[in-house]
């Protein structure tokens, strides 16, 4: 059996980070040509506007995704405990 790779919390932050920042590349890159695609015509705009509001929903889970994420960040860096200057 070979040897598993020690995977860091900082490791699993850094591939959710890479994950939400190449969703998002793909969301944005497919609304904008569904974008364009629905200004040909109202028939296209009242066809597609379902898929183009999954696509703004995508968006809006990635930020939260990053929200969260950060908080991750920010607990793990800062220091819960009194500093010098408080005691």
């Amino acid at each position: 059996m070979g040897k598993r790779k020690h995977i860091t919390s900082e490791d699993f932050v850094g591939k959710a980070i890479e994950n939400i920042e190449n969703d998002r590349a793909l969301a944005t890159d497919l609304l904008i040509h569904l974008t364009s695609y629905m200004k040909a015509s109202e028939e296209r705009h009242s066809s597609c506007g379902v898929v183009a509001a999954k696509y703004l929903e995508t968006l809006q889970r990635s930020n939260e995704q990053l929200v969260k994420v950060s908080g991750i960040v920010a607990k793990k860096t800062t220091s819960s405990g009194l500093t010098a200057d408080d005691k």
